[in-house]
């Protein structure tokens, strides 16, 4: 392995599979997931996890703290910051699907970082959220005993939507079994609070600039999907957590979408607008 780029050995099969008619695509289900950023004497650093290597999907990879949509996700929220209309033009979705993504994307940072982007007022954030009060709902929110209106609701909380910053969207090939539309949301650490490994899902958490995570992955130390890989490449410029969070707004959220096609009995395997993640894989071969 040249990188540390995340390849399934199953790939090629269900490429093929996908490209004669017997693989019928999976809808892919709505998720969302944060880069959670904090200001270092050396620049900005994101808050990574590695993700279980029993994992189904991505076991050993590096991601971000994020997760599915909840069907309670749009439920009536305490809200502050855009309006949800506002959010919908930007997501480009109708209202409701764009307040469950939001919801979910402050949700699962809370569910898996133990960190909250929400506070008692429109212009206020929550700042401990560690003790044995805050475990028992976070995991009360895990197991879906509680939803996360209920939540926020119980402590006078509103969720503050305006300290994400929409940075860019994938969807999961249609080859894989599951699949996800995911929307890569920025946000900083707010002040008071610390990330801890709440997750069921990972084995290890690190921060780490975006620049040392790159080079760790070029050198085929860290495994990583592409949208990882992709979206802490983009992050390499900026010196500050507020800066990246102020460029977040005029980010394309066109959806990357990987293509799979045949060539002379050998399968491409590409993503629009990343080159790097191009793969070319023989017939009855392994990718190179």
């Amino acid at each position: 392995m040249a990188n540390g780029q995340w390849y399934p050995p199953e790939w090629p099969d269900r490429i093929r599979a996908l490209a004669e008619g017997s693989l019928t695509p999976v809808v892919p289900k709505r998720a969302a997931t944060v880069m959670l950023l904090r200001d270092t004497d050396s620049g900005p650093a994101v808050h990574m996890l590695r993700r279980r290597a029993s994992m189904a999907f991505a076991g050993g990879a590096y991601a971000y703290p994020g997760g599915g949509v909840d069907p309670r996700d749009e439920h009536r929220i305490r809200w502050a910051g855009p309006t949800r209309a506002w959010w919908a033009q930007r997501l480009g979705v109708d209202e409701a699907a764009a307040q469950a993504i939001v919801c979910a994307a402050v949700r699962e940072t809370y569910e898996e970082a133990g960190v909250l982007l929400a506070g008692p007022t429109d212009a206020s954030v929550v700042g401990d959220t560690t003790g044995e009060d805050w475990e028992a709902d976070r995991a009360g929110l895990v197991a879906r005993d509680l939803s996360f209106a209920e939540f926020l609701d119980r402590r006078g909380l509103a969720l503050r939507s305006d300290l994400l910053g929409a940075w860019t969207r994938w969807i999961t090939p249609e080859f894989e079994p599951r699949r996800y539309d995911t929307w890569f949301f920025v946000a900083a650490l707010p002040e008071g609070q610390r990330t801890r490994n709440a997750s069921t899902e990972a084995d290890r958490t690190v921060w780490i600039r975006p620049a040392d995570a790159a080079a760790s992955y070029d050198k085929g130390e860290l495994l990583m999907m592409p949208p990882t890989i992709a979206t802490l490449r983009q992050l390499t410029p900026y010196d500050s957590a507020a800066h990246a969070l102020a460029a977040a707004p005029d980010r394309d959220l066109t959806a990357v979408l990987a293509q799979a096609r045949l060539d002379d009995g050998e399968i491409v395997l590409s993503w629009p607008g990343h080159d790097e993640f191009t793969k070319h894989i023989p017939s009855g071969g392994a990718p190179a």
